[in-house]
């Protein structure tokens, strides 16, 4: 369909004009209208116009006077020139000059013959206000350049031409030519020129029309328009005219084409026909200032625009989204101000966007709507339920009549989803931008329905991602769905932790189902998390009897910065954790492993229930050997790293056992090494524990402590009252030949029985020996050293003493300027003298800060 672009309203009518007169041209300036008959006259009319209700444009018009030029020829071309307060008529083949309000011609006779046609320069190359640029076509094939002002024509520059011109136009240095068969651009500056393309005037009239800067509309061939730059080439597609034109112009967006029945409207977006005006016997079309006239032989009419909105909601009427945005981007916006504007700009993208929308095309729509700053409750309001159940919106009635998604789907579900979908993707688009500025509640209600609907995993990061769902329309849905987890997670987001935890009791304990929750552990995590100390009471039974191990999380893993109160106390969750063992042990081991508690309870009672576990163990009937080395390798590692335990209390139960290792490690806590290492040796046989034994209990201790050690397991192997002592040769000599071990020599020498060969000992006497004379050497060379560093000393010393320092009553110190008033001083190696006091620093020089010597 096509657009009312244009209202035709009589200008003036017949009955202002003299009788059997025909109008040939007519020019406008201002509210003056002029008009050219084919009897030589020019009429001068004043035309008012104005406004009536219901918002119509009238005409009123007022003749002024008229002249008579005595030619007996038509009037063929009008041209005002308003800063000279001239008209400019062509009769003829003259080109003369008259006055615009009482038509007299201009004293001096300013005229031009020989004319076939003129134009103005639009753009002229010379800026002068008291001055106009026109082009004249004369009949002897030559272009003319002209300056007029009040009372001249001032010629300017010839330009040659193959043909006469039928027709020009002007603009800036390039005119725009018609000569018999063709169109040409030519700089009238360079003298260049651009053949364009060939016309038949037997059919086709040689048209031209300015339309911008450098730009020009030409009738070509087969009712063609074609626009053409001043370089010769086009930008835009061509418009397909009727036949049989009279005239052209152009009042953007849009080109008007007078023919002998119509007037046909075409947009310069597209190209294509808008609008049809019957009008019959046209003779001549014209813009003027900004407003259109049109004449036929005897009447005049205005061509007045219906207001860019009018067509813009045309437009959208037919569903031309594309060209309704384009006009209204380009429209004139006269009386707008930019934000007025703006405003009604958004709303008709709005209104754009909900068309896209409903013909399905998302894309579109979603970009209107974002750039169209849509109050997103339009939008989710067309869904049905999606709305808070709270909100007191009501819809806009002039952005659309869609009443649901249901009319525009036709019930169809595939086509509800593919709308739903729409929806999700624009309001995660939107959420946090200033599209959904304000719109929090609603955005993210509408997303946790569709979410919960659709079975999202988005939905649990909505939830615990600073949503504003409307916690009583939300509960409703997700208990709809079984959403439960996020039901949970919902009721903690808004602080209510116990009904939250109620929810997720009853899933882990089977009276739910949701797929979605992550388990048992989740639990854990929240109440660990949980500042309510009471609630999370409530609830550690039920996850104790659960799971024992991973239920104490709930204590051992809250939050650093948590304030202590007396309900999270060590002692009171120790106390109330005895029903269940492993949780306990966890918990101790928290406490002394992590939190380095350093409480002798605490490590007594960790080790106690190490050694139960142990002794439960080993009490069973069939004891798993993994399971119980476990066991006992916590017990050993909790003996051995600790120091808090009370030792006699854990050694009296375990001498009544068979575990000797432990046993051992209790001994070397109490300081009786022979015992533990003889528990080594002779009842484990596990000479390399013996070892490891001395090397463990002398870490951080003095040298001498580690000879001990290793002396008194030497005694061990070697003692002659143990009945098997010969079996304990080979972990001797393996022992005086390691590399860890440490012996003070001679008392080694003296516990080797006489019987032991030098061969059994050589690998032991190489290594001592080695040892002896590195030592020898080592200290050799430090002495050395050191009595190379005594005799620099000296002489630096003797260096100093050789200068004199006299010390008088006049010498001052040099940080303090006062006198010396005892026997000692200070003098650094640069010469600056001090008191004791005033050095700070020996070894930097406390008035130049030169630094002497690195070493402290």
């Amino acid at each position: 369909m096509s657009v009312k672009a244009f209202e035709l309203v009589p200008a003036i009518e017949r009955d202002k004009f003299m009788q059997k007169i025909q109008i040939e041209c007519i020019e406008s300036s201002g509210k003056n209208l002029y008009v050219g008959t084919d009897s030589c006259f020019v009429v001068h009319f004043m035309i008012e116009e104005k406004v009536v209700p219901p918002g119509r444009t009238q005409y009123r018009a007022q003749k002024q006077g008229h002249k008579y030029l005595a030619l007996r020829k038509p009037i063929v071309q009008l041209k005002a020139a308003s800063a000279l307060t001239r008209i400019m008529v062509l009769c003829d083949n003259t080109l003369t000059l008259l006055n615009m309000f009482d038509l007299e011609p201009i004293v001096g006779g300013a005229k031009i013959k020989g004319v076939n046609t003129f134009c103005l320069n639009e753009n002229p190359t010379r800026s002068s206000p008291f001055s106009v640029e026109i082009c004249v076509a004369l009949k002897k094939k030559v272009i003319q350049i002209y300056t007029v002002t009040e009372d001249k024509m001032i010629h300017v520059k010839d330009v040659a031409t193959p043909e006469q011109a039928v027709n020009l136009s002007l603009d800036g240095p390039f005119i725009c030519v018609a000569l018999a068969a063709d169109y040409r651009i030519i700089n009238f500056e360079t003298g260049e020129f651009v053949e364009l393309f060939p016309y038949e005037s037997e059919f086709t009239p040689p048209l031209i029309k300015r339309i911008s800067k450098e730009e020009f509309l030409l009738s070509g061939p087969s009712a063609l328009g074609m626009f053409v730059t001043s370089a010769g080439i086009s930008q835009r597609p061509p418009v397909q005219w009727s036949d049989q034109l009279v005239a052209i112009t152009y009042s953007h967006p849009y080109v008007l084409a007078l023919s002998e029945e119509f007037i046909t409207v075409h947009s310069m977006f597209d190209q294509q026909q808008k609008q049809t005006i019957p009008f019959q016997g046209g003779r001549c079309l014209g813009e003027f200032d900004g407003r259109l006239f049109v004449a036929s032989g005897r009447e005049i009419y205005a061509l007045v625009p219906v207001h860019w909105e009018k067509q813009v909601q045309g437009l959208l009427g037919d569903k031309k989204v594309l060209e309704a945005l384009e006009l209204a981007r380009n429209a004139k916006k006269t009386g707008l101000t930019k934000e007025k504007f703006q405003k009604t700009f958004n709303r008709i993208q709005q209104q754009a966007g909900f068309i896209e929308f409903s013909e399905g095309n998302f894309e579109s729509a979603s970009d209107l709507f974002k750039e169209g700053q849509l109050d997103v409750r339009e939008l989710i309001s067309i869904y049905p339920l999606l709305m808070p159940a709270t909100s007191s919106f009501t819809r806009s009635s002039s952005l659309h009549d869609i009443a649901d998604i249901n009319q525009l789907a036709k019930h169809s579900t595939e086509n509800v989803k593919k709308y739903k979908d729409f929806l999700v993707l624009y309001l995660e688009g939107i959420r946090g931008t200033r599209n959904g500025l304000g719109f929090k509640v609603d955005v993210d209600t509408a997303l946790l329905k569709l979410y919960a609907e659709n079975n999202s995993s988005e939905l649990t990061t909505l939830i615990v991602s600073e949503s504003g769902c409307d916690l009583t329309d939300c509960v409703t849905w997700l208990q709809k769905y079984n959403r439960h987890h996020a039901l949970g997670l919902l009721y903690r987001y808004h602080g209510d932790h116990e009904k939250a935890l109620q929810v997720w009791t009853k899933i882990a304990g089977g009276e739910l189902t949701d797929e979605s929750f992550p388990g048992l552990e989740f639990i854990i995590e929240v109440l660990a998390n949980l500042s309510d100390h009471e609630l999370v009471w409530k609830y550690v039974d039920w996850v104790l009897e659960r799971d024992q191990e991973d239920g104490v999380k709930i204590f051992t893993e809250r939050p650093s910065t948590e304030p202590q109160t007396e309900r999270m106390r060590p002692d009171t969750i120790i106390d109330y954790l005895h029903r269940f063992p492993k949780a306990v042990i966890a918990y101790l081991e928290y406490l002394i492993f992590q939190r380095k508690l350093e409480k002798e309870k605490y490590h007594t009672h960790l080790a106690v229930l190490y050694l139960d576990a142990v002794l439960q163990l080993v009490k069973s009937d069939n004891p798993v050997k993994q399971e119980l080395d476990q066991s006992r390798s916590k017990l050993r590692h909790m003996l051995q790293t600790s120091s808090l335990y009370r030792v006699q209390l854990i050694l009296g139960k375990v001498k009544e056992t068979d575990m000797y290792a432990e046993c051992a490690i209790l001994y070397g806590k109490l300081e009786e090494h022979e015992k533990a290492v003889r528990l080594l040796v002779h009842k484990l046989k596990d000479y390399g524990a013996a070892e490891n034994y001395c090397l463990v209990n002398s870490q951080g201790k003095e040298p001498g402590y580690r000879k001990r050690l290793f002396q008194i397991l030497l005694g061990v192997y070697l003692d002659p009252n143990y009945e098997k002592s010969d079996s304990l040769v080979v972990p001797a000599v393996s022992l005086l030949n390691s590399n860890e071990s440490d012996f003070d020599v001679i008392k080694v020498l003296r516990l080797i029985p006489d019987n032991w060969s030098v061969g059994l000992l050589s690998q032991f006497l190489k290594r001592t020996v080695r040892l002896s004379v590195n030592r020898s050497r080592t200290t050799h060379v430090e002495r050395m050293l050191s009595r190379g560093e005594n005799l620099q000393l000296k002489a630096s010393t003797i260096d100093i003493q050789k200068q004199p320092v006299v010390m008088n009553e006049e010498r001052l110190c040099a940080v303090c300027n006062r006198a010396f008033s005892e026997s000692t001083f200070v003098r650094y190696p640069n010469g600056v003298i001090t008191h004791v006091h005033c050095a700070k620093n020996k070894n930097i020089c406390p008035v130049t800060g030169k630094l002497f010597n690195t070493k402290k």
